[in-house]
């Protein structure tokens, strides 16, 4: 049996080949229930995500180049083209993959949380489609218990390491709770859609996405529950906000000065947090000489970020020494599932207990006791410890009601089999 991963990421292909291997939803069913009935592919799981399509397989006869020609046929592209920007790994590298995937460390955002509630849901779909054995069962529970501990030994996802969730933190760091604030978004693109996610996490009193182009404002705040204005507006509705948040493609800025000056007067000097990500900057740096206006520049950030990746590149060390050890305990005990292992340790156990049981009959016979008596209790003693393992297992699966292990057991033990 060899485990093999093969898949393309971020690092090895561009948008748009990962976009051509990727796998909709409607594809994913069809494509799991296709690897089962391949008699060389034993279990099969899918991970596909925005950054990354990747195939995990259990091998009974076949080999990496398999999988590679499946996944060209299945989408229907030159192998030649697919196989320059996969890579594929197999054995204890394939397992020492998976677990580091799913601990966000090979991820473009390191250490990012959001890949192992993706791998699990891949798990979940491969497991209805018939994909998931108890190879895969284990080692996938295994990887989300290893991904579970490196989140909770290391810092790997404990700081900001992009602009916008730093923005949020750092509104956060200042107000503490931000249900009472009210925010205001300046601009609608892909920076300021990322920062409206993080802090609609905080449930703000209010959100408002200001924008040169109404129709796409509306487009970002409806997701939000927030409320739109115009650029116009800004002057007669800064005085609302108490967090400032821009990032727009302006040339010039976009709020001065007096505008806040006038915001300030109007909030009777209530403190206002400015934090500005755009590059060109969207506001004036006056704006930090007011009292109570508090600025903060996309470099203020960025510093933050540096700071934060640090933190997370030393624990990823961390976290990759404790991958490193659950790899070698799962390749232990996949090595104990081989079968010449399996029925040498069965056999010397068996043979064991028989010489134990034959020394203590062979003593009762010298000892003059009746044959009939000692071959009664010998048959008897044999019996029941042979029983005793199969006998405790049996028991633990119903309890558990797992059908399919129980089901398993009868036909290991040939009960009822023709």
């Amino acid at each position: 049996m060899t485990i093999v991963a093969l898949g393309i990421n971020h690092k090895t292909a561009s948008v748009d080949l990962r976009e051509k291997v990727a796998f909709s939803a409607e594809q994913l069913d069809r494509a799991l229930q296709q690897l089962t009935m391949q008699d060389e592919f034993a279990e099969s799981v899918i991970v596909s995500t925005c950054n990354r399509t990747e195939i995990y397989c259990s091998l009974e006869s076949g080999t990496p180049e398999q999988v590679l020609q499946w996944l060209a046929e299945f989408h229907r592209l030159d192998i030649e083209e697919l196989a320059e920007n996969v890579y594929s790994y197999d054995h204890n590298e394939a397992i020492h993959h998976l677990m580091k995937v799913a601990c966000g460390l090979d991820s473009l955002v390191l250490g990012e949380p959001q890949i192992l509630g993706q791998i699990k849901q891949a798990y979940a779909s491969a497991k209805k489609n018939g994909g998931v054995g108890v190879l895969f069962e284990r080692l996938f529970q295994r990887t989300f218990s290893v991904a579970k501990q490196v989140r909770t030994e290391t810092n790997i996802g404990a700081s900001a390491v992009s602009v916008a969730y730093a923005a949020v933190n750092l509104a956060k760091h200042i107000y503490g709770q931000l249900n009472n604030t009210s925010v205001l978004l300046i601009g609608a693109g892909e920076t300021i859609e990322l920062v409206a996610r993080h802090i609609h996490q905080h449930s703000p009193k209010s959100m408002t996405v200001a924008n040169r182009t109404l129709d796409r404002a509306r487009n970002l705040a409806d997701e939000f529950a927030a409320g739109v204005i115009s650029l116009a507006q800004l002057p007669e509705q800064l005085a609302n906000a108490d967090i400032v948040i821009s990032s727009t493609a302006s040339t010039l800025p976009i709020i001065g000065k007096g505008v806040v000056e006038q915001a300030l007067r109007t909030r009777k000097n209530k403190p206002m947090l400015f934090i500005d990500i755009a590059v060109p900057r969207d506001i004036e740096s006056q704006v930090a000489e007011l009292d109570n206006a508090y600025l903060y520049s996309v470099d203020d950030l960025q510093a933050i970020v540096n700071e934060n990746m640090a933190t997370r590149e030393q624990a990823a060390e961390q976290a990759q020494g404790i991958i490193a050890t659950k790899v070698d305990e799962f390749a232990s005990w996949l090595k104990s599932l081989d079968s010449v292992d399996i029925i040498r340790d069965y056999r010397n156990e068996v043979t064991q207990t028989k010489e134990q049981l034959l020394e203590r009959a062979l003593s009762q016979l010298a000892s003059g006791k009746e044959p009939d008596k000692v071959m009664v209790e010998l048959a008897n003693k044999l019996t029941n410890r042979l029983m005793h393992a199969p006998t405790k297992a049996i028991k633990d699966a119903a309890e558990k009601g797992e059908l399919g292990q129980l089901a398993q057991m009868k036909k290991m033990l040939g009960i009822n089999q023709e």
